[in-house]
């Protein structure tokens, strides 16, 4: 629901035989009790961009669902752009959790999410012409880009509303600045994190408590000693400047703190 410590419980499921929507299910709100439909991936593979667009037609023609969840284990790039709402119902892709696949689950931390919904990230794509050296002016003056990440945006079916998190519930991002549509390469990578107002403190230029935090952290994670010029220049929620054409593509893969992974492709 895009709080960690809520949930959307559902009072009782059922399956259908449709192709495109699996099992339909009932879950109580702050409104009353509502009904969502469910559309569940492969085992073993993708959920396909195709896959939704279908299962969106199929929960429309219903006209009596109000959330439509896309279940998988992985998802084809691009797929978070279908993640909005669509009028009469929202729609949310929901990641579930690789312990689904494996005997135990009931072992398992029971504080830990086994199906998790993914948001979408709200991002700027700067352009402006890149300055060109010389007397001479090009016909068509190159462009430059550059990324800002804005924060992440998940839906409450709880209280049917739309969470905006801020930058510093993102743990890192990625980005891609010429996506070819299948293949996401990494280009440039950059880590966020840590105490709200620390955040705020380091974007307004006041102190570098979350940078030293998130460096720490990751220093424990990957078990190793990081540089602190070096991360400084991998810390924030503003990419490098690169170069661009018209209407080429780029890719944004954020995944945040509680594990949440969405990636946006944008068109220059």
């Amino acid at each position: 629901t895009g709080d960690k410590a809520a949930n959307a419980v559902f009072t009782r499921i059922e399956r259908l035989s449709s192709a495109e929507l699996h099992a339909e299910g009932y879950y109580g709100t702050n409104g009353g009790e509502k009904k969502a439909y469910l559309h569940i991936g492969p085992k073993f593979g993708t959920v396909s961009k195709q896959a939704v667009t279908e299962a969106i037609k199929a929960c429309r023609d219903k006209r009596d669902g109000d959330w439509l969840l896309i279940l998988g284990f992985a998802f084809e790039s691009g797929i978070t752009e279908l993640s909005r709402n669509f009028g009469n119902f929202q729609v949310s892709i929901v990641r579930m959790h690789d312990d689904l696949l494996q005997e135990g689950l009931l072992k398992r931390d029971k504080k830990a999410a086994s199906f998790v919904t993914i948001g979408e990230p709200d991002i700027r794509l700067n352009v402006v012409e890149a300055p060109v050296s010389g007397a001479r002016r090009l016909a068509q003056a190159p462009l430059q880009a550059s990324v800002e990440i804005v924060g992440l945006d998940i839906y409450d079916p709880i209280r049917d509303e739309v969470k905006s998190r801020d930058v510093h519930d993102i743990n890192y991002w990625m980005l891609d600045d010429n996506y070819d549509g299948s293949n996401f390469v990494v280009r440039q990578v950059f880590f966020c994190g840590g105490d709200k107002d620390e955040f705020d403190d380091w974007k307004n230029g006041l102190n570098n408590v979350a940078l030293a935090a998130s460096r720490k952290k990751a220093e424990q994670t990957l078990k190793i000693d990081i540089d602190e010029e070096a991360f400084a220049n991998a810390y924030g929620h503003k990419s490098r400047p690169f170069s661009v054409k018209k209407g080429q593509k780029i890719a944004v893969r954020v995944i945040s703190q509680f594990g949440e992974e969405t990636t946006k492709v944008l068109s220059a």
